[in-house]
């Protein structure tokens, strides 16, 4: 397999192509280490929120190496590859559910693995701030757009100094989706969704934040994103589930 690693199956989320600070050259590296009979993007792979500023957008030769590499895994190993929607590419709906061969785009899914089902969505629709007040959500994506700017900065005065690389961008984020996860019960809800459709776990993102946890006999999976963390879901041939972290491979 030349070195490659292989799982049944790996679900990623967030990537945010054609926001500013998308690790796309990582993801991409990412996906060049592994083999999978399933890949899963669980929604905000592309960030047309960004893209429809046409200045703000970043789309270069790396972008189409990551779709060429995803070509690549269809095609010599057999990959079937899910592109579900979030909501910062909410343009999907227009066009799903949508399959051509091994690739399907849609707006979740249920999943088995392991003798279980998940139910697998990326989340927004249990925002309760993504979903009623999209005018807020995007304000907030301004804002966080200019912490990561700041956090440029603040890191190249920290190598400067020899002090070590901090994302106080990504900690305030998380305090604040804690807080709109709290106050939404997101994941809550999702896990009783879940219980709803006969899961007994469920796959999202949405929230930047990779957890693996249970809640009230519902397996809580979250994949994180590729902005910040780095951070993916495999589930090995046995059913078994863990967090990949790229900066950790």
């Amino acid at each position: 397999m030349n070195g490659r690693t292989r799982y049944r199956t790996v679900v990623l989320s967030d990537i945010h192509l054609g926001s500013e600070f998308s690790k796309v050259a990582e993801v991409s590296d990412f996906l060049s280490r592994i083999d999978c009979e399933k890949l899963i993007f669980n929604g905000d792979t592309i960030d047309g929120w960004q893209l429809q500023k046409d200045d703000n957008a970043f789309w270069g030769a790396e972008h189409s190496r990551f779709f060429r590499i995803i070509m690549k895994m269809v095609e010599k190993h057999g990959t079937e590859v899910y592109f579900l929607r979030g909501n910062h590419d909410d343009f999907l709906d227009k066009i799903i559910p949508m399959a051509m061969g091994k690739l399907s785009i849609l707006k979740d899914m249920i999943l088995e693995s392991g003798g279980l089902r998940y139910f697998v969505t990326h989340g927004d629709v249990f925002d309760s701030i993504t979903s009623n007040m999209k005018w807020m959500a995007k304000l907030g994506d301004v804002m966080y757009n200019l912490l990561l700017k700041i956090n440029v900065m603040y890191n190249r005065l920290q190598s400067w100094r020899g002090k070590p690389y901090y994302s106080f961008s990504q900690a305030i984020k998380n305090k604040v989706k804690k807080a709109v996860s709290n106050a939404s019960d997101f994941d809550k809800m999702l896990t009783d969704m879940a219980r709803t459709k006969g899961c007994q776990g469920v796959i999202c993102g949405h929230i930047h934040r990779p957890e693996d946890r249970m809640i009230d006999g519902i397996r809580y999976l979250n994949s994180g994103d590729w902005v910040e963390t780095m951070s993916a879901l495999a589930e090995d041939w046995s059913g078994e589930w863990k967090i990949l972290m790229y900066k950790e491979l």
